[in-house]
């Protein structure tokens, strides 16, 4: 079974981010880029390669997978829209892993038909990055979750700030995602350091 790199998962949409939060000692990054298409894209997923390569960061990149083939990137994320269209063999071939988003029960069992490297569940709290089809899921479900998935890694993602990260470890998540809470943060390198040591405590 997957172990993930980190107990902290920062989400960040440009590749400077990478150098920036990698550098303060982050090592599980996941790279969603959005409003960028063609070479700009490409170029821009290149440059996070790089930085990754750079600080001994586990890049995850969210959605585009067959550039994840041709680049040979660590790791995907995909929702469960993804999984309509994801070639997953060609993907396991390639020796490239990857994380599944779930809301309900349903989406965790479909989840797991894919056998993931991890499940992600949120929002666990009120997220204002992302309209959302499912309410806030809260700790509880959190527990409820790593129960049903075992030894399979679960990521806390949605709402989560420096204040919440402690409630979800205990409560289950191997590691919690943030996008705000690092990128909007006055310094986000002294944020990952906090993170990270408060993860350590936990």
């Amino acid at each position: 079974m997957s172990i993930l790199p980190q107990k902290i998962y920062p989400i960040v949409d440009t590749a400077n981010w990478i150098d920036r939060l990698g550098g303060a000692g982050a090592r599980f990054i996941q790279l969603r880029v959005k409003n960028l298409e063609g070479e700009a894209l490409l170029a821009e997923i290149r440059q996070a390669h790089t930085y990754a390569k750079k600080h001994g960061v586990c890049l995850v990149l969210n959605d585009y997978w067959q550039i994840a083939l041709e680049e040979g990137i660590d790791y995907i994320h995909l929702g469960q829209e993804d999984l309509d269209t994801a070639d997953l063999n060609a993907v396991r071939k390639a020796g490239i892993r990857f994380g599944l988003s779930t809301h309900c029960h349903e989406e965790l069992e479909r989840a797991l038909s894919f056998k993931p490297d991890y499940v992600a569940l949120g929002p666990i709290w009120p997220t204002r990055l992302k309209k959302m089809a499912f309410g806030p899921q809260g700790v509880e479900k959190l527990t409820e979750w790593k129960k049903l998935i075992g030894a399979m890694p679960l990521v806390a993602i949605g709402g989560v700030t420096f204040e919440r990260l402690r409630a979800c470890l205990e409560a289950g998540a191997d590691s919690v995602a943030a996008v705000s809470d690092f990128t909007q943060s006055a310094d986000p390198e002294g944020q990952v350091k906090r993170w990270l040591a408060e993860a350590e405590r936990a």
